[in-house]
């Protein structure tokens, strides 16, 4: 899986469409098709948090490809990216949005239990739904892809048609949607969060 991740983000987001991403958290198993993604690509990117650098927050963004970057987003809930690229050099991908497959109870319970959800559609449609409904929290934050610590990747061979455009709620230099048209989604889906 490293090697499929091992490109700057910008060429492994448009790769992660169509993917399965499968959650056993508390041995409960939720498992998402992923819909939509927003590539960051640390110090060439003002919207990134590792465009200053490291520290203890964005650490694991500097890491190898695979681990997941969880983060407390506007002191409301978490967020979820993958990283890629080389160690060392802070490149990740932001999982937007997604269409549970399996595990329909489990998200439905964690979503109804972090907030109102009424519609299937809904259950991983944006950045926080989908962490809610896989399980995923703060204490995952570092966990590497298909490691055995409960998150697992599968890329398709052949990822689903696709669009571009400007990232969602980035503002200032790196909401520019001339410079950074990097969200990805799959064309037409309606579990696309935006």
């Amino acid at each position: 899986m490293r090697a499929e991740l091992s490109q700057p983000a910008l060429q492994v987001a448009p790769t992660l469409l169509g993917a399965h991403l499968a959650s056993c958290m508390g041995g409960e198993q939720v498992i998402v098709r992923v819909t939509e993604v927003e590539a960051y690509e640390g110090a060439k990117d003002p919207a990134s948090h590792a465009y200053r650098g490291k520290n203890e927050r964005n650490a694991v963004m500097f890491g190898p490809p695979g681990a997941i970057y969880v983060y407390w987003h506007m002191g409301l809930h978490f967020c979820m990216n993958i990283t890629c690229g080389v160690e060392g050099v802070a490149s990740a991908v932001l999982i937007r949005a997604g269409e549970v497959v399996s595990g329909h109870d489990v998200a439905w319970r964690r979503r109804n239990e972090a907030g109102v959800c009424r519609r299937n559609r809904d259950l991983a449609r944006g950045p926080a739904r989908l962490t809610v409904s896989l399980g995923v929290k703060a204490e995952h934050n570092g966990l590497i892809l298909n490691s055995g610590q409960g998150l697992a990747l599968t890329l398709e061979n052949q990822p689903p048609a696709f669009t571009t455009g400007p990232r969602i709620g980035v503002r200032g230099e790196g909401g520019d949607p001339q410079r950074f048209p990097w969200r990805f989604w799959v064309s037409g889906d309606e579990f696309v969060s935006g």
